[in-house]
């Protein structure tokens, strides 16, 4: 982690539209010895129960969700709109099929808490505060429900705390 360090929580900037819906974040979770990401080009970042938190989306399809299930934390990587072909492949591929890891050449760090990426400009270590599922019954818009979850692969909503945010030195 030398190549990182610790910022203040309150003084990130940037605009979080662009970073999570424009160029995207990989969510991982796991330890040295298995660990997965995913890429997300939804969620938030903001404030709740008087924390700074991260809103996190994972399809119940997908692999990432059992290693955030089994994990107290999980850690949100953002590349600055790099790394997109290799953002494109974790998204498109999932850990149970192929090393996404080895084949996109991205180099795993360890946090005491989490991994993450040494390509990362700025990652946000987040410890689950809550978990719910979506469902058709929430949607006040059905038509969204019916767009976004036809195959009913829904959505598990993870509010995660901000406990440390490091940057690329």
């Amino acid at each position: 982690m030398s190549n990182f360090k610790e910022i203040d929580i309150a003084t990130l900037d940037g605009n979080f539209f662009t970073k999570i819906g424009k160029e995207w974040t990989l969510i991982t979770a796991g330890s040295k010895d298995k660990l997965n990401t995913m890429t997300a080009s939804w969620g938030g970042v903001g404030v709740l129960w008087n924390k700074n938190v991260v809103f996190s989306f994972i399809r119940q399809s997908r692999y990432t969700l059992e290693f955030i299930d089994n994990n107290d934390y999980y850690t949100l990587s953002f590349f600055g709109g790099h790394k997109m072909e290799e953002l494109i492949f974790c998204g498109r591929n999932s850990g149970r099929d192929v090393d996404k890891i080895k084949e996109t050449g991205l180099i795993p760090v360890f946090d005491e808490r989490a991994p993450f990426f040494e390509q990362a400009e700025l990652v946000l270590i987040c410890k689950k505060l809550y978990k719910q599922t979506m469902t058709s019954d929430s949607f006040i818009d059905k038509s969204l429900a019916e767009q976004n979850y036809s195959d009913n692969d829904w959505h598990e909503v993870f509010v995660g705390e901000i406990v440390k945010a490091v940057v690329k030195v």
